[in-house]
């Protein structure tokens, strides 16, 4: 019985682990809401509320924009975002704000 809820404990706490690494890895949500969410709540943009993420269809306007900044927008780099998540946040970014 005693081996059981070891076991059971175990399973339910690595199950918990990875819903969890899941939740925070490198998702385009999970980089929106660490890298973009404070200045783009909603899609909007707090700078410059005529330029909002709202209604873009080209994930590489994105992209671009993501490592050129400009306009109020920091530039990052490769080691604050990698290629491979500047695509996920983009792809996010096109689906979650079509108008």
């Amino acid at each position: 019985m005693r081996k059981n809820v070891i076991l059971a404990t175990v399973a339910v706490s690595i199950g918990m682990m990875s819903a969890a690494a899941f939740a925070t890895g490198n998702s385009g949500e999970a980089i929106f809401k660490a890298k973009c969410a404070a200045c783009h709540p909603d899609g909007g943009n707090i700078m410059n509320p005529k330029e909002t993420l709202k209604g873009i269809k080209d994930t590489k306007i994105i992209t671009t924009k993501i490592r050129k900044g400009g306009g109020g927008m920091p530039v990052f780099d490769t080691k604050t975002i990698s290629d491979a998540d500047a695509k996920q946040l983009a792809g996010y970014i096109v689906k979650t704000f079509k108008k």
